[in-house]
């Protein structure tokens, strides 16, 4: 990989960690190196900063195991945002409700935080004031936002955007197998999978490092399936593609599992030894017969069968789930459906090879959601309402355990309450941009403009820190030290390599302030090494024990994998092989059927749209719209239309095309592919709009929004051609699609 060049504020550190070594980088002056992570997604790549002519300069680490070199076209240009001429370097505010935001100094941006903070609270409580987080945050950042929700405002209103990515496969993991992991195993284990069945991801566009293991898999004879209404990059590259219509993934289930009793394919010998519940799935998914699946989800019988036989006959095989068939409105139950068929196989704990695992997206996304960003959780996956959880946490927090709120709502639910009468009146807002990101986004920012007081830290100006009355600057991952968990629950350090600008603080040097301003600063040290020593004593005998994972270990270039209750123990890269974490050791079936909670076409919106993630941008684009490098590869905002809907509606290739739901509109410029369903729509939405458009439906298991499928009108905004006459349906030679749908 091509190391990559820019100018910087600030020299490389050369005296960093034991991870600065002589500089041996081709074409760099004699100088040091230092070896932290990408800041982009889940697989947290391994890189290298080195001292260059021209300034640092980036590579991918070949000793890494997850990328072994490798990048991506994201994490090749992550230098070009850190002395990017839009980075925030001094607090902002508004003087007053419709000024403009101006510099000001930080001690006048912390105590018009705090002024805002203690006014809301004495008028309406302590609920008055609430916190979101963002799944980029290291894992000290996400302990101590909850610990400040908690100690220093003693609030129950936090909750974090990790909510709207993995919640859904988080539920379905905990209530079958007694504990959520992405991937309950090594990524390396993919390669050695005789069949891989791959549900709504496609990690050769958003993660193309971990492809590598897919590849490698193929290159030895093993077969690839994949599951989604658009033929992407890596269905193109299995061996099958099931091509549903979006929002049935949980009646695909279903019917493969349905096939998979029919035709003997169960391992009854590993459902009796290490399983409960299969009877009433066995009874539920007798209704799912082949020919019904076939007419709801457009997936021809003879793909069904086909592939759960493959399955089955596989020596080892593997399932993985991420958010096409998570972020519904059912998430958790479709969830379940696949790992009910997992479980049905044989797969979790028999081996390397074999198993259910979900593909986590955000960067810190698992170890986010361990710590306490979550609405109802505190540090090592404790529940908040558990008293002997409180106790223990409370116990290492210094305060009583009475004095810690309840559970408090989920994101979307917290969002949508801002500044309505009995909702908070402050936000406090971490690296995230709700405002492009969450469902229904349009009502959000109205939600936003009903505040008292809105706070952003971030180190863009970005679309919600625009609407806010204080902008903090923050940190980048080049200038900081921490840790960070990746999809693996493969705890990885991040290390400092350059100064950050003069005016720019960390996460946790502005709560300790606001802290101290508040009374309780005593309770929030700024250095990470402490909070990290902390969050371990706090997470110690919790579903997620990091107790023995300390920074020494992982300076030393040990490999930890959590749960590691101890300094001496290795850490547990597999789990499942012996028991499940339940109080009896085995996993549970769970039955469960289609709701038929996707949003239905109609004549007015007779077309479904999902969303979803580009090759070149990451989540809110925040970061990547910024990016010289990204920009130029994709520009703005497109819409993907197969031939025969652009024809329907008179669109050509890259003309504008207006979509609109029941909540919004927005226009994109159409992008023509018959790699995707003539009956949908796709978007990314890494640009403003998008979320306008989707529903804020939630699962009532996890709270997970529905982005994946809500009904859609397309029409071209000057059309240049004239539209196709009148059809009852939309026929191309792999399916017919009705252009209405009851």
């Amino acid at each position: 990989m091509a190391a990559t060049r820019t100018d910087l504020h600030t020299d490389l550190h050369s005296d960093t960690h034991p991870d600065t070594h002589p500089d041996t980088h081709a074409g760099t002056h004699a100088g040091t190196h230092t070896d932290t992570h990408c800041p982009y997604c889940s697989l947290q790549c391994g890189i290298r900063l080195s001292a260059g002519r021209g300034g640092p300069e980036l590579a991918g680490r070949e000793d890494f195991p997850v990328n072994r070199g490798g990048l991506c076209m994201k994490g090749a240009s992550a230098l070009e945002l850190l002395a990017h001429p839009e980075r925030l370097t001094t607090p902002l505010a508004r003087p007053h409700r419709g000024a403009e935001l101006r510099p000001v100094s930080w001690d006048e941006a912390l105590d018009r935080v705090v002024d805002g903070i203690t006014a809301a609270q004495r008028a309406h409580g302590r609920d008055a004031v609430a916190c979101f987080g963002g799944g980029g945050l290291t894992n000290e950042k996400a302990y101590q936002l909850g610990k400040f929700a908690r100690v220093a405002l003693g609030t129950s209103a936090i909750d974090y955007n990790g909510r709207f990515c993995m919640s859904s496969a988080a539920a379905a993991g905990t209530r079958a197998f007694g504990i959520d992991r992405g991937l309950p195993f090594p990524l390396a284990d993919v390669a050695e999978a005789d069949v891989v069945l791959l549900v709504g991801s496609n990690p050769a566009d958003t993660m193309p490092p971990a492809m590598r293991w897919f590849e490698a898999g193929r290159v030895r004879g093993a077969t690839h399936i994949v599951v989604d209404p658009r033929r992407t990059a890596t269905a193109a590259a299995a061996h099958r593609h099931l091509q549903p219509v979006p929002g049935t993934d949980l009646t695909l289930a279903n019917g493969l599992l349905h096939i998979a009793i029919r035709d003997g394919l169960v391992d009854e010998a590993y459902v009796a030894a290490r399983t409960t519940g299969f009877a009433a799935v066995r009874r539920q998914v007798r209704r799912d017969w082949p020919d019904r699946v076939e007419r709801v989800t457009g997936v021809a019988v003879a793909d069904l069968v086909a592939t759960v036989h493959a399955l089955a006959r596989a020596r080892t095989a593997m399932i993985l789930t991420a958010r096409g068939a998570e972020q519904h409105a059912d998430g958790t139950d479709t969830v379940q459906a696949w790992i009910n068929l997992a479980l049905a196989l044989g797969l979790p704990g028999r081996g390397v090879g074999s198993g259910w695992a979900t593909v986590t997206g955000q960067g810190n996304g698992q170890g986010g959601r361990e710590h306490g960003l979550k609405a109802d959780q505190l540090p090592g996956y404790r529940k908040l309402a558990d008293p002997a959880a409180r106790a223990h946490v409370a116990g290492v927090w210094g305060v009583h355990p009475d004095s810690l709120p309840g559970p408090g709502v989920s994101a979307y639910e917290l969002l949508d309450s801002l500044g309505t009468p009995a909702g908070p009146k402050v936000l406090l807002l971490a690296a995230s941009n709700p405002v492009v990101s969450a469902p229904n986004a349009r009502h959000v920012a109205e939600r936003f403009g009903a505040l008292d007081l809105l706070v952003v830290t971030d180190f863009f100006l970005s679309e919600s820190a625009r609407m806010a009355d204080v902008v903090l600057p923050t940190t980048q991952w080049a200038e900081e030290e921490g840790t960070l968990t990746n999809l693996e629950g493969r705890v990885l350090r991040r290390r400092r390599a350059l100064d950050p600008p003069p005016g720019v603080r960390t996460e946790l040097e502005i709560w300790h302030e606001l802290a101290r301003r508040l009374g309780r600063g005593a309770h929030f040290p700024t250095d990470p090494a402490e909070v990290y020593a902390e969050l371990c004593r706090a997470s110690a005998g919790g579903v997620a024990d990091y107790a023995g994972i300390t920074w020494d270990r992982l300076d030393a270039g040990e490999e930890l994998f959590w749960p590691c209750p101890d300094p001496a123990h290795p850490g547990t890269p597999r789990l499942f092989t012996d028991r499940f974490p339940t109080p009896d050791g085995r996993a549970r079936f769970v039955a469960v059927a289609d709701r038929r909670v996707t949003e239905r076409t109609d004549g007015r919106y007779p077309f479904l749209l999902t969303t979803g993630r580009s090759r070149t941008h990451y989540q809110s684009g925040t970061q990547t719209r910024r990016s010289p490098a990204l920009v130029r590869a994709e520009d703005r905002m497109y819409a993907e239309l197969h031939p025969e809907l652009a024809r329907l509606v008179g669109v050509g290739d890259g003309d504008a095309v207006r979509l609109t739901t029941r909540r919004g509109s927005t226009v994109a410029l159409a992008r023509l592919t018959d790699a995707i369903r003539p009956d949908t729509v796709f978007l990314p939405f890494h640009w403003p709009g998008a979320n306008d458009l989707t529903s804020p439906r939630l699962d009532p298991t996890s709270r997970m929004p529905e982005f994946k499928a809500c009904a859609v009108a397309v029409a071209a905004v000057r059309p240049a051609r004239p539209a196709a006459p009148p059809a009852a349906v939309v026929t191309t030679a792999a399916v017919t699609v009705p252009t209405t749908r009851s």
